[in-house]
């Protein structure tokens, strides 16, 4: 059985204020990556960049955009080649879904295709094990962004 990735989390916002954080540039770099070109459109190829400074390491992580549904879901694939068209067999669709609950907003993000990446059991599971973790850590850091900033309704 493959492993899953999967992490969700109850931010006290608006399903609007989440839903900026997670397709907004300049949103994304506040929780996620240091650097981020992402547009909630679908086909639009991006990259989110991380920074390590301590190994004084960076990684580029090639997006491509699968799918939007405003306010309730948004996609993309990563961890392709670069200059490759994205597809199952070489990347990993993660998929970010928004719902509204009582307390606020539900955000649900789930890693599936790593069973179609080539990729050892064991690599398998360690990756799902880091993602899973990652996850914990950037949903966190998500819900804390969005209690330090005013909420703001739809604009």
């Amino acid at each position: 059985m493959t492993p899953r990735v999967e992490q969700d989390i109850l931010i006290d916002a608006p399903v609007d204020v989440v839903w900026r954080a997670v397709t907004e540039p300049d949103q994304i770099v506040r929780w996620f990556s240091d650097d981020a070109d992402l547009k909630p459109l679908p086909g639009y190829e991006g990259a989110l960049t991380f920074r390590n400074q301590d190994a004084g390491q960076t990684l580029t992580v090639h997006v491509s955009v699968q799918s939007v549904a405003p306010a309730r879901s948004f996609s993309y694939r990563w961890l392709h080649p670069q200059g490759v068209a994205a597809g199952e067999g070489n990347s990993v669709l993660v998929e970010f879904t928004l719902t509204h609950g009582e307390g606020g907003t539900r955000l649900r993000v789930v890693e599936t295709g790593l069973e179609h990446m080539g990729w050892s059991p064991g690599q398998e599971e360690d990756y799902a094990s880091e993602h899973n973790e990652g996850w914990v850590v950037y949903l966190r850091c998500l819900r804390d962004h969005l209690g330090r900033q005013p909420l703001r309704g739809a604009r």
